[in-house]
């Protein structure tokens, strides 16, 4: 049977690339239900293509237009926040991939777990933000949740089998990102189109711009913990250049599993939705004669403090890590707007993260109202 499928984000760089996947193999999946925020001509485009049963819009402005591109063809058109919310838990649908970006992902996914949706979570700061909420739930209502990201989804590879293995070490690998061989006096300086040039990944603007300052690795350390269960201390980062190695893990007797590909979201994407399987693809094989020497080199949190700031927030557990992404987020869209530079974004989160109150083992209202009063409280 075919696996029916929820994007909620399906017009971002995730949600575009799970569609291409979809597409590859009709013989496998079907898409159910597609959302986006404001991208209305392209929301109108996949969903004429792929013929979902549900679209949701979630600016309601927009609605009027959605619904006028799509009259002539048989699809249920939403809008509204509320709306996507509740498309989650449609009986119809076996798997939600959550590609929206931000906090904004964090209530839809759990919707979808509360309604006992598969997850193939490529929202990391839906982790970040309420871990151990989304585990618990995760458990409870017996559902999975599924890595995207390509560094999770090479843990998660390496994983398979060891279940009766303990880990020593999982190592995050990072590019390094743009900026990477830059001084601390460099990066005062350096503009939003400079950001933006990620070396190795075709990404969003905000997670292009976090992998820049190193928050995207931060994010995932924070993720990694609550995916496979490991503290903080047996986690580490090391920059590689070459994005061949997506991450490794070190087992107890000392022996290390790496998973390598082609830096290509398709692959862990696809590896999420096929699960356990591996389905044929026409993805660009790894050529290991273009790659004389693989490097490796400690990350440096002195000109990068964001990874020392998400470690930090880790430690410090409760709403800390939502106060540290609501930051992060905000100041990334205030750098992207040119209100800010990019020295001021790790700058601006930990004088968040010390001005707003701490709350130990938070409620899912206690972070949404962290999240609103540490967004309200920058002022540029």
């Amino acid at each position: 049977m075919k696996k029916k499928i929820a994007i909620l984000g399906s017009t971002g760089s995730i949600g575009t690339q799970t569609l291409d996947v979809i597409a590859a193999h009709p013989e496998h999946f079907e898409v159910e239900a597609l959302t986006a925020n404001n991208n209305v001509e392209l929301l109108a485009q996949q969903a004429i293509r792929f013929q979902p049963n549900v679209v949701v819009i979630g600016n309601k402005e927009l609605y009027g237009t959605l619904k006028e591109i799509l009259a002539p063809h048989p699809i249920k058109v939403y809008a509204g926040s509320a709306a996507i919310t509740q498309v989650v838990a449609l009986s119809s649908i076996d798997m939600v991939v959550t590609a929206m970006v931000g906090f904004s992902g964090l209530v839809p996914t759990v919707k979808a777990i509360e309604a006992g949706r598969h997850i193939a979570l490529a929202n990391k700061e839906t982790l970040v933000v309420a871990g151990e909420l989304i585990t618990q739930l995760a458990m409870q209502h017996q559902v999975a949740l599924l890595p995207v990201d390509s560094e999770h989804s090479a843990i998660f590879q390496c994983l398979q089998g060891e279940q009766y293995n303990s880990i020593e070490k999982i190592i995050l690998t990072a590019s390094g990102g743009p900026f990477r061989t830059k001084t601390a006096g460099e990066l005062v300086y350096v503009t939003k189109d400079e950001a933006l040039q990620h070396p190795s990944w075709d990404m969003g603007a905000k997670i292009t711009i976090d992998s820049a300052t190193l928050m995207n690795k931060g994010l995932e350390v924070i993720e990694a913990r609550w995916l496979f269960d490991v503290p903080a201390e047996h986690i580490e980062v090391l920059v590689h250049p070459q994005s061949v190695i997506h991450s490794i893990v070190q087992f107890a007797d000392g022996s290390a599993k790496a998973q390598l590909g082609v830096p290509d979201m398709k692959v862990p994407i696809q590896y999420a939705l096929s699960y356990p399987y591996r389905f044929h693809s026409y993805f660009p094989r790894l050529d290991f004669t273009k790659y004389a020497s693989l490097t490796f080199e400690k990350p440096d949190m002195q000109r990068f403090p964001a990874l020392g700031l998400a470690f930090q927030a880790l430690k410090d557990g409760g709403n800390r890590p939502c106060v540290m992404n609501a930051a992060n987020e905000a100041a990334v869209e205030a750098f992207l707007n040119g209100r800010i530079g990019f020295t001021d974004i790790p700058r601006l989160i930990e004088q968040a993260m010390q001005q707003i109150a701490y709350i130990a083992g938070p409620t899912l209202n206690q972070l949404q109202e962290t999240h609103r009063e540490t967004v309200l409280s920058f002022k540029f």
